[in-house]
């Protein structure tokens, strides 16, 4: 029996998380959801996850403060970036610092599935 995929959420806007999380076991995911950094981290460290999605707009510790986090602990696990607003310079600044892609806001759900599979199969 394969194994399911274990995903990280961290996003600040608690509906949008809840909503994605739900939509994403509804195709067979295993998720767990952070509203903030300091959480993510602590998720990060009591349980194993194979890719986090992680927003970059985030009060206080921002999602690249996250991802520097997580290189520096987890270098192979794959993070992927949501970007809103049409801000692509934080998303090319996440991929120099190792992030596996960044997706924009609003967020196709088909395509996320894809950079999950896409992330989990390089790891």
């Amino acid at each position: 029996m394969e194994k399911k995929c274990r995903v990280l959420l961290v996003d600040d806007e608690e509906e949008f998380v809840r909503t994605l999380a739900e939509r994403l076991e509804l195709r067979g995911l295993m998720t767990r959801v952070a509203l903030d950094g300091i959480e993510a981290m602590d998720l990060l460290d009591q349980s194993d996850v194979d890719v986090v999605v992680l927003d970059v707009r985030m009060p206080g510790m921002s999602g690249l403060d996250v991802l520097r986090q997580i290189k520096s602990i987890k270098p192979d696990l794959p993070v992927i970036l949501l970007t809103g607003h049409g801000d692509t310079k934080d998303g090319i600044e996440g991929m120099r610092l190792g992030a596996f892609d960044y997706l924009m806001k609003p967020l196709d759900i088909d395509t996320l599935m894809e950079k999950i599979f896409e992330a989990t199969q390089t790891s």
